[in-house]
């Protein structure tokens, strides 16, 4: 099942308080970036973070999800209600995230 344009345009807004939040189409599904890294994405109309150690500490109890078959397991965001959440998490990810490696 591909990820609604709906969704999408719901959790960009509630990123909007950071800036350089981009993303991508892949495939039905989007690729999230923040400031030019890949922070996680939308899959299946769910917001999907890599497990990285920071983002483990503020969602301890989150489960690690699937974006699709064969991939990686990533941590299911929930409070994609809360601005302030999902602002903090992104700041608090964004030094542990890999730098883009160049083409």
């Amino acid at each position: 099942m591909a990820s609604s344009k709906a969704y999408l345009g719901f959790i960009l807004e509630q990123l909007s308080e950071l800036e350089e939040i981009t993303h991508r189409a892949m495939m039905g599904e989007y690729i999230l970036y923040y400031r030019g890294k890949i922070v996680g994405g939308i899959y299946d109309d769910r917001l999907l973070v890599k497990p990285v150690k920071s983002a483990i500490s503020l969602m301890p109890d989150a489960t690690y999800e699937l974006p699709y078959e064969g991939a990686k397991e990533m941590l299911l965001v929930d409070a994609v209600d809360s601005k302030e959440f999902l602002t903090k998490l992104f700041d608090a990810m964004y030094d542990e995230l890999p730098t883009p490696k160049r083409k």
